[in-house]
């Protein structure tokens, strides 16, 4: 019998015992059954937020610029601008050895840090959302599975594995997205009778052309976005729903959008990516070159009493240990200072978090050297940090999802962080 090499590693991705990424152990696995992605474009200094070092002066001395802090963890130390977050830090698990080799490209490393693959030119990998989103599915038919706050682009695309499994993109936390309100002029009569025109050219359509699944797949998306317009999602954004003295704990906008993210959790959704890309604070956000390093304080703050509200906030609603938490960047920043007094890029090591999800949390895995430039131990690459999140949702990171008949690994050989799991 004669057959293609296409179907052999068909066959092989479907045979039990035979999976491409199978390293023989057993999956580890969490309690999150959703995550919240909490995202520092720009890339974050490590070395000033969760691996501090000895202070530097900010121009000839290198190390960091600002002293650093006690927390719950014992000899576990932040930088003295996370105060809120040092005292929930036993809630979370600090990821110092995170490394990957792409230094110049913030676009290029957003995209490895969401996809945890290299760009290839044959195909376009999903976003781990997107991933999530497939793999868990729907818990309500009123509220997406997928959320983004920040800046659409497509390192949060669904990749090869098409428009069904992309996000919902908020330009505002008060009223939810502006496609799912009705026009002024349009009363629920109107609505329905453009939906019911809408379905006949549909079926229409259909009919002249059978199997065109690009049309039933937007159908389906057409048809979810109805069914999202309605009060059960649409309320989630009334934030005055909460009582004013959290609303105020959790701080300005980036907090008010970590409080819609507890809230859309807690309505169903699956994935929450939350941006925060408030460059007018410090003049260039968590990409701290020349002056923006100055006042890099005033994000660090900022990010420190909306994520410890939130961790807080979700234990005192029972769902730490079924919400997973992470705090990523696309690379940190080297202990040396710039011309300008700030610093420039540095992917051999930089720091993620990891807070709830049913994780063992209460750790820092990873050390690096005395400036932060190198790993000392446990280094960890992006497909690992992926095969972690996953396995804390309980979805399998050597698991065989398909680019038409082509079998892509869930994760790049990613090796979950053992040490994180009970």
């Amino acid at each position: 019998m004669n057959i293609t090499r296409r179907e052999l590693m068909r066959t092989a991705a479907l045979t039990p015992g035979v999976a491409l990424a199978n390293t023989g152990e057993p999956m580890p696995k969490g309690k999150a059954d959703a995550c919240i992605f909490l995202w520092l474009g720009g890339g974050a200094a490590h070395i000033d937020t969760f691996d501090p070092k000895r202070r530097g002066d900010g121009k000839k001395v290198a190390g960091s610029y600002y002293d650093s802090i006690p927390t719950a963890v014992r000899d576990v130390k932040l930088t003295e601008h996370l105060a809120g977050t040092a005292k929930v830090l036993d809630r979370c698990a600090l990821v110092r050895t995170l490394s990957h080799n792409i230094v110049s490209e913030h676009g290029a490393a957003t995209n490895l840090v969401h996809t945890g693959r290299m760009p290839s030119g044959t195909i376009q990998y999903p976003s781990i959302g997107s991933i999530v989103t497939r793999e868990l599915g729907t818990k309500s038919d009123k509220v997406p599975p997928y959320v983004v706050m920040g800046y659409p682009n497509i390192a949060r695309d669904p990749g090869y594995l098409g428009a069904k499994y992309g996000y919902i993109y908020l330009t505002q936390i008060e009223t939810g997205p502006n496609g799912f309100m009705r026009p002024p002029d349009v009363d629920l009569n109107r609505e329905d009778r453009r939906e019911t025109l809408l379905g006949q050219m549909r079926d229409l359509y259909a009919k002249r052309y059978p199997g065109d699944q690009t049309v039933a797949s937007q159908a389906a998306i057409s048809a979810t976005g109805f069914r999202m317009a309605g009060p059960a999602f649409l309320n989630v954004f009334d934030l005055a729903r909460e009582s004013k003295t959290l609303r105020e704990s959790y701080g300005g906008e980036f907090g008010q959008r970590c409080l819609l993210a507890r809230r859309l959790v807690q309505a169903g959704v699956r994935f929450v990516e939350v941006s925060f890309n408030l460059n007018f604070l410090n003049g260039t956000g968590w990409d701290t070159h020349n002056e923006g390093q100055v006042n890099q304080h005033l994000l660090i703050r900022d990010l420190d009493q909306a994520f410890a509200t939130l961790v807080a906030d979700l234990e005192k609603n029972r769902m730490l240990d079924s919400t997973l938490v992470v705090i990523a960047t696309e690379f940190g920043r080297p202990a040396a200072f710039d011309a300008g007094g700030g610093r420039g890029h540095h992917a051999e090591v930089f720091s993620a978090v990891l807070a709830g999800g049913g994780l063992r949390t209460g750790q820092a895995i990873g050390t690096t050297d005395e400036l932060g430039m190198k790993a000392v131990d446990r280094k960890i690459s992006v497909p690992d940090l992926h095969a972690t999140i996953h396995c804390a949702l309980g979805i399998d990171p050597g698991k065989n999802l398909f680019a038409g008949e082509r079998p892509v690994p869930i994760t790049d050989k990613g090796v979950p962080v053992r040490e994180l799991f009970v």
